[in-house]
């Protein structure tokens, strides 16, 4: 039978997690790993409208000539 480990807090437990992902996965494949989890901020969908219904043809044609 195994021993359970004691309960760590949660900043313990994520730095156990990052020890552990990096030493078997290296630095850049904890990184990629991580990002997996990273689901962004904001609402997309609402903020490509706002930009876009307010962007016109002419806008755009003056900021490709800068």
């Amino acid at each position: 039978m195994t021993s359970q480990a004691p309960v760590k807090d949660m900043n313990t437990i994520r730095k156990l997690g990052i020890e552990v992902l990096t030493e078997r996965l290296g630095p850049i494949g904890m990184i990629e790993f991580m990002h997996q989890f990273d689901s962004g901020y904001g609402d997309y969908t609402k903020e490509r409208h706002e930009w876009l219904d307010n962007l016109s043809i002419e806008d755009i044609s003056d900021a490709l000539k800068h």
